[in-house]
């Protein structure tokens, strides 16, 4: 079994973590193994690798499409696997998928042949949009035998029961949806975080937010709001796309990615000391 890097370290320093997203396999597999690595070298400190799933119902147009080009060029969750063991970083990957494909995985219906697999192959755990926390309990059983953690993502409209449920169930981070509807980069941060990281303010996990983030900026507005971390997928696979799109050497679309990554990371740093700055530290 792989010695899997642990989240805990990854969000443990004193700055925010920054936790981008590529649908893995897009546009091919060697090219995409050279954007996940500029994403490291970009100063990632988590990276949620994207499992295509073939009815991606959180995602909007971009990721829909990033999964359409992983697909067509033969991902598979065997495939993903061996990316994974591929891929040469030094951060945790995060499986980000649907139910479904965990659950059908293997010999016998369940999650735990393909947590038994992510955990042996070196990945850290799972973001699963699909999966209420009412109904987790499998995975999170196969998650604490296998050691990975199990990320939930928290919307504005989340509360009563259902935000209990999945304080009782998350571990490694919580996943903070900036705004209502599905993934996709914006040109501005929603009004929506700040209250979505007070309803969870007591929570024992770090808190990242997602959904809409775009540059070096709206990183630091959202770590300004109280974020442990940032998460972006969107506008890393705009980059994808368009580099696709006009043929551009994978080489420069790994470059582009790499710069983009280090922006938002020092926008994340930027937020954080801004932060210290207006409580006094």
């Amino acid at each position: 079994m792989a010695n899997n890097p642990d989240l805990g370290t990854a969000f443990g320093r004193d700055e925010p973590a920054f936790v981008p997203y590529l649908a893995a396999g897009d546009p091919d597999y060697e090219a995409s193994i050279g954007y996940v690595e500029a994403l490291a070298r970009g100063g990632a400190d988590v990276i949620e690798l994207g499992l295509p799933f073939s009815e991606p119902i959180a995602e909007g147009k971009t990721i829909q499409d990033a999964i359409v080009r992983a697909l067509d060029a033969g991902m598979t969750p065997d495939r993903y696997f061996e990316f994974v063991e591929d891929v040469d970083v030094d951060v945790p990957l995060v499986c980000m998928t649907y139910y479904n494909l965990i659950y059908q995985y293997g010999d016998e219906d369940g999650p735990r042949s393909f947590v038994e697999k992510a955990a042996d192959v070196g990945l850290t755990g799972f973001v699963v949009p699909d999966l209420p926390a009412e109904e987790a309990d499998p995975l999170r059983t196969a998650c604490d035998e296998f050691g990975l953690d199990l990320v939930f993502i928290v919307a504005p409209t989340t509360r009563g029961e259902r935000l209990d449920e999945m304080r009782e169930q998350v571990s490694g981070y919580v996943y903070v949806q900036a705004r209502l509807g599905t993934t996709g980069a914006r040109d501005d941060v929603s009004d929506q975080t700040d209250e979505s990281l007070a309803r969870i303010d007591d929570w024992k996990v770090p808190k990242a937010v997602g959904f809409g983030i775009k540059k070096g900026d709206h990183a630091a507005r959202i770590v300004r709001a109280g974020a442990d971390g940032v998460i972006v997928g969107s506008a890393l696979v705009d980059i994808v796309a368009e580099g696709t799109e006009s043929d551009e050497p994978v080489s420069a679309v790994a470059d582009r990615l790499e710069t983009r990554a280090r922006e938002l990371k020092q926008g994340a740093l930027r937020g954080a000391r801004e932060r210290a700055k207006a409580g006094g530290d």
